[in-house]
């Protein structure tokens, strides 16, 4: 037996962290075994003497799913009535009563049925749980997270309705990938494993299909991979100053309130994520008075940049050309992104265009512009919400 001196103990107890306060399984799509792995964490913690209690958790009609709950003790739900029919909902305030150790919360983007509680969104309970000072292992979709939905609507063609702010999910001390091959996850919808026989033949030939299961497997392993690589970052810079690989890219984004707005301000995001940087959000203010039609959609794209962790910024100007490279330039931005005009040939002819102007301008500075297509989300009619 190997002994081992009382100091070195010491740092090996530094060494092996306690699990995780929040912890997130993340999958690409329903039916990958998220919350089958989620009642597993569950399990295993009340094996090793803390306190397990199951919040909310969804089975689907899974009876494997159902058996995996075992001998956790599960909060009963709350009932509510609505619209003539009676829903079920996690009883946060039962929830919190009970103060349990750990909370098991599925389906982290989850809408609440209205009247069940004081919170619109299941994420929303679930900070409030960790704000009481209780663990949570809790489940999401790749597609649900609010940088990343619109790009999925585009590659499914299906409407993403539940999204989850990008900023709830890096709280989250640890996230593990629940990954399934797409040929798999299609084997597991035939053998009626993940949907009801009469909806499996609608699923495989479109959400299901395998080129869309390939490419959200491939978006949940590049934000998996993207949120390792920046704890290594922080690590490093802890560990061995001089030693992190700082790319210094520095992303803005400039923001109207043009349909299509919110979409650019994801893919903006989506671009400073992997590069590494924060993300300024910028708009310009001009003396003109504005209809409350635009400002209510100025405000739905400030709150979309607060989601996926954008910084808010207005800023003066007439010319907003210059007023964006301004920015820039005080700000150290090294790229920026807008959204391609909606103008016609003749408008551009006769008031200008914005977006050849800060092109002018940028270069003139040595700063990159990307100019993204915008996408009008309420063009198109896209089939029923994605649901776990």
């Amino acid at each position: 037996m190997v002994e081992v001196e009382a100091e070195q103990r010491e740092d090996i107890s530094d060494a092996v962290k306690a699990t995780g306060k929040f912890r997130i399984y993340l999958g690409a799509a329903a039916g990958v075994g998220k919350t089958i792995a989620m009642l597993s964490e569950g399990r295993r913690r009340r094996e090793r003497g803390r306190d397990v209690v199951v919040g909310f958790v969804e089975t689907h009609g899974r009876p494997h799913t159902a058996e995996e709950i075992g001998p956790l003790e599960v909060v009963p739900r709350r009932k509510v009535d609505y619209r003539g029919a009676v829903f079920e909902e996690m009883d946060l305030d039962a929830v919190l009563a009970r103060r349990p150790e750990v909370a098991l919360v599925d389906e982290l983007a989850h809408t609440n049925v209205p009247g069940s509680g004081r919170n619109e969104k299941r994420w929303q309970d679930v900070l409030e749980l960790l704000d009481d000072g209780i663990a949570v292992v809790s489940t999401v979709n790749i597609q649900h997270l609010e940088s990343i939905a619109d790009a999925v609507e585009s590659i499914t063609e299906t409407r993403v309705r539940e999204r989850v702010p990008d900023w709830v999910v890096r709280k989250a001390d640890q996230l593990e990938l629940v990954d399934s091959s797409p040929e798999q996850l299609r084997r597991r919808m035939l053998h009626g494993n993940i949907y009801p026989p009469d909806k499996v033949p609608r699923a495989l030939s479109s959400f299901f299909k395998t080129e869309n299961l390939v490419a959200l497997r491939e978006l949940a392993l590049r934000f998996v991979a993207d949120e390792t690589e920046e704890d290594l970052l922080t690590y490093l810079s802890t560990r061995g100053p001089g030693a992190t690989w700082d790319t210094n890219e520095r992303i803005m984004v400039a923001v109207t309130n043009a349909p299509g707005t919110s979409a650019v301000v994801r893919r903006a995001a989506r671009i400073a994520k992997r590069m590494k940087s924060d993300l300024a959000v910028v708009s310009v203010k001009t003396d003109s008075a504005q209809s409350q039609t635009a400002q209510a959609e100025l405000e739905s794209v400030r709150k979309c940049a607060e989601n996926v962790g954008g910084i808010w910024y207005e800023v003066p100007g007439d010319d907003a050309a210059h007023a964006l490279v301004d920015f820039a330039r005080a700000h150290n931005i090294t790229q920026i992104v807008l959204g391609s005009s909606r103008r016609s040939r003749l408008e551009e002819i006769a008031r200008g265009s914005i977006v050849s102007k800060v092109l002018r301008y940028a270069a003139e500075h040595e700063i990159d512009v990307h100019v993204i297509a915008r996408r009008n989300e309420r063009e198109h009619e896209l089939a029923q919400a994605v649901e776990e």
